[in-house]
C-alpha cells in the first residue's frame, strides 16, 4: 500500500512538472520571437503551476490572514524548498533564490524562466541584487525573499539579513512578514526540512513515502519601510515571524 501511494504521488508530480515544462517552453518561445513577455504575465503562470506543484505535494495547506493589495516585500523563515510552491500559490510573486537552484536539473530552469533573481553568496553582486530588486517592486510587483540566507528544521529561526530588505527601503514598498510550520502528529514535522547536505530527490522520496502533513502559513501585519535603517526593519520582521511561531518563550536562536 505505501509502495503504490509512493508511485501514484511520483506519477502526479511528474505530470506537473510535464506542465511546467511546457509552460517553460512557451516563455522561451515568446523570447526567440521576440515577444514581449511581462513580469505580471510570467508571475500569473507561475502561481498557476505553483497551485498544481502544492497540490501534488503530501501537504494539507492552511492560511491565515489577508493577502496585500498593494505590492510589498515578502519576508518568511524558510523550512524547505516546498515552502516556494507553497507560497507561490497564494498569490503572484517572484522569488529571490541562491544561484545554486539555478543548476538544478529541470527546476532551476522553470525558475528562471517564471522570473526568478538568483543571489551568489560573497560573489560582490549584493549592490546589482539590491538594483533589480528594487526595480521589480517599484514596477508593481510582489517579491519573496528568505532573509535567514538558508533552511532550517523549524524549531529554530536565524537572523534576518538587513540588506535583503534594502530593497523595500529603496523603493517605498511595505515588508510582508510570513511565517511557514509544518506540522506532522501535532509536533514539528522532522521530515519536511530540507537542510545540510541532502539531495532533492532523495528529500521528496522521504515525502511521498509518508501520510500527509500539514503546512500552516501565517501572513502577517504589513510593515512600514519608509524612514527606517534596513537592521531595524529587518529586526521587525524577524520578531513578528518569531512570535508567530513561538510565541513570547522562545528566544531567537542567532546565527553564529
Amino acid at each position: 500500500m505505501k509502495r503504490w501511494r509512493l508511485y501514484g504521488r511520483v506519477v502526479r508530480l511528474l505530470l506537473v512538472v510535464a506542465l511546467g515544462l511546457a509552460m517553460a517552453g512557451v516563455f522561451s518561445l515568446y523570447e526567440r520571437l521576440g515577444l514581449r513577455n511581462p513580469t505580471y504575465r510570467r508571475q500569473r503562470w507561475s502561481r498557476f503551476f505553483m497551485a498544481r506543484l502544492s497540490n501534488a505535494l503530501p501537504f494539507k495547506v492552511h492560511v491565515q490572514g489577508d493577502m496585500p493589495r498593494a505590492p510589498m516585500l515578502w519576508v518568511g523563515n524558510h523550512v524547505s524548498w516546498t515552502d516556494i510552491p507553497v507560497l507561490g500559490m497564494l498569490a503572484p510573486l517572484s522569488f529571490l533564490s541562491k544561484a545554486e537552484v539555478r543548476t538544478w536539473p529541470v527546476a532551476g530552469w522553470l525558475a528562471l524562466k517564471a522570473g526568478t533573481l538568483f543571489i551568489r553568496r560573497g560573489a560582490g553582486d549584493s549592490q546589482h541584487i539590491r538594483r533589480q530588486m528594487t526595480q521589480h517592486l517599484q514596477s508593481g510587483h510582489d517579491l519573496m525573499i528568505f532573509p535567514e540566507g538558508t533552511t532550517t528544521d523549524g524549531r529554530s529561526l536565524r537572523t534576518f539579513h538587513g540588506r535583503l530588505l534594502a530593497s523595500a527601503i529603496d523603493a517605498g514598498v511595505p515588508v510582508l512578514p510570513i511565517a511557514i510550520r509544518y506540522v506532522r502528529d501535532g509536533e514539528a514535522d522532522s521530515i519536511a526540512p530540507f537542510v545540510g547536505e541532502d539531495d532533492l530527490l532523495s528529500h521528496l522520496l522521504r515525502l511521498f513515502e509518508q501520510e500527509r502533513a500539514e503546512v500552516r502559513v501565517q501572513v502577517l501585519t504589513p510593515i512600514a519601510s519608509v524612514g527606517k535603517e534596513r537592521a531595524a526593519l529587518a529586526y521587525e520582521a524577524q520578531e513578528a515571524v518569531r512570535m508567530a511561531l513561538f510565541g513570547e518563550v522562545e528566544e531567537v536562536r542567532r546565527a553564529a
